[in-house]
């Protein structure tokens, strides 16, 4: 049943995505060639430009199902989802331009591809978020349930059913555990599901009970079993998952590689590992900047001034700092401190009431306009918008050694701001909290998380800035 469940929703996200890609080209068409809001010079017929969405949406559906976007969603997140729709929009766009340029079909309004594309998108998107809250909705209900039988009742095993157990939206049901070994105590019997036999009765519970998926939670000294296992599961039409018994040594999100054609674990699974995420994380970085700097460039004129007036020497301060791959780069701030004297070495950390601030520079750091020239930072290729705030090399030197995993932060780019900063974790706080933030979003990177970071660093902009 689970599985016809999955297939006819499938079939259903197939039907419906076309269906969308027909409403914005209505959309679209009306907007461009209807609409009042815009004038019309003559068109094409409307079932010129309505055979080639039915084309289009064709070549969209085929792009989604060899990229699989159609495969099932439940453990997937939705900006998985979004980057996987834009991605296949953006192919199956590039083929119908093709097409069109073989069958010498000039005449499509520009205009109108634009509002088509941004629809297709935009209203894909919408259909699937509400679809996905409904579906989890339902899950938590307890309908659409999918059955799991945890092979291995240890710690491992007991830690992904109460993980398991803290996601009722995902609609999975753990039907209980098989174990060589263990038998639950009184209070594991009311806690856990029951221990139903041994790993050997495997087969024989698979073909009388409807088990959707198996997790293999067994420690390392029972890999011997895992070939039986996997080919028991196969034969029966079940789905396989297995947690390494080292899984508490790995990061939040690891992936598999091939290396030299095996496959590896790569411990830490870095987004911005991937060229097309740095290139639209580098576009946007670009584009972000160059408005900023234009909008606020009234502004760092009269900032300019006032350090230039309150107190002597000049207007920009150059503090190196460890950027992207540990390289050191020079980064730009308005100057609100006292000038050091010459061959006086600087490794204080800024506090609430610093002595070495002038007057106007308390002002400055406290509303953060010191930190406008970064923007040339960022143009420059030093610095992102967003990612861990970089540090001068004598602290990392120090943090390295003090603090775990504080050298992850420079796999990405340093950020003008980041999300530690954007929930109050800036000055004089705890470095450790800043990191795990840090880790976090390398971690879970995304254009969407980027703008949701700037939006709240811009809505919490003055907290614990000094």
């Amino acid at each position: 049943m689970i599985r016809r469940n999955q297939q006819f929703l499938t079939q259903l996200y197939i039907a419906a995505d076309f269906m969308v890609i027909q409403f914005s080209f209505l959309v679209a068409w009306w907007m461009k060639f209807e609409s009042e809001l815009l004038i019309n010079h003559g068109s094409l017929p409307i079932e010129k430009y309505f055979a080639w969405s039915l084309v289009y949406g064709g070549l969209s559906v085929i792009v989604g199902v060899m990229s699989s976007l159609y495969m099932p969603k439940r453990k997937k997140r939705f900006v998985d989802e979004f980057m996987k729709l834009v991605q296949v929009h953006g192919i199956a766009f590039f083929m119908l331009m093709s097409l069109m340029f073989f069958f010498k079909e000039v005449d499509i309004s520009r205009a109108y591809l634009a509002m088509y594309m941004i629809g297709n998108v935009a209203f894909t998107l919408i259909y699937r978020y509400i679809v996905k809250l409904q579906l989890r909705r339902l899950r938590k209900k307890g309908f659409n349930r999918q059955f799991v039988l945890i092979l291995g009742a240890g710690s491992l095993g007991k830690r992904f059913y109460n993980n398991l157990r803290s996601y009722p939206d995902l609609g999975y049901e753990v039907y209980g555990f098989l174990d060589d070994y263990r038998h639950w105590d009184q209070e594991e019997q009311q806690h856990y599901k029951p221990i139903l036999g041994c790993i050997d009765q495997l087969e024989q519970i698979l073909s009388s009970h409807m088990i959707d998926e198996v997790i293999l939670a067994l420690p390392l000294d029972a890999h011997d079993k895992y070939p039986n296992i996997i080919e028991v599961c196969e034969k029966a039409g079940v789905r396989t998952l297995i947690i390494p018994d080292f899984f508490d040594y790995l990061p939040a999100r690891p992936h598999f590689d091939n290396f030299a054609g095996m496959p590896m674990i790569n411990v830490r699974d870095i987004p911005l590992d991937m060229a097309v995420n740095r290139l639209m994380k580098r576009v946007f970085d670009i584009l972000f900047s160059l408005v900023a700097i234009i909008l606020t460039s009234p502004v760092m004129a009269i900032v300019a001034l006032g350090v230039r007036l309150t107190s002597p020497g000049p207007v920009i301060f150059k503090q190196e700092r460890v950027g992207l791959n540990r390289r050191n780069f020079m980064m730009f701030k308005f100057r609100s401190m006292k000038v050091i004297p010459e061959g006086v070495v600087d490794t204080g950390w800024s506090t609430k009431d610093d002595p070495r601030r002038t007057a106007f520079g308390t002002f400055i750091r406290r509303t953060s306009l010191d930190e406008l020239p970064q923007f040339f930072n960022v143009l420059l290729g030093h610095m992102s918008i967003v990612g861990p705030r970089p540090e001068r090399p004598y602290y990392v030197n120090q943090f390295r050694d003090e603090i775990p995993k504080y050298m992850i932060k420079h796999h990405v780019r340093p950020g003008i701001t980041g999300l530690a900063q954007s929930k109050g974790l800036r000055g004089d706080t705890s470095i450790e909290d800043r990191i795990e933030q840090d880790i976090f979003y390398i971690e879970n990177w995304s254009l969407l998380f980027d703008i949701k970071i700037i939006w709240e660093t811009i809505r919490n902009g003055l907290k614990n800035a000094y």
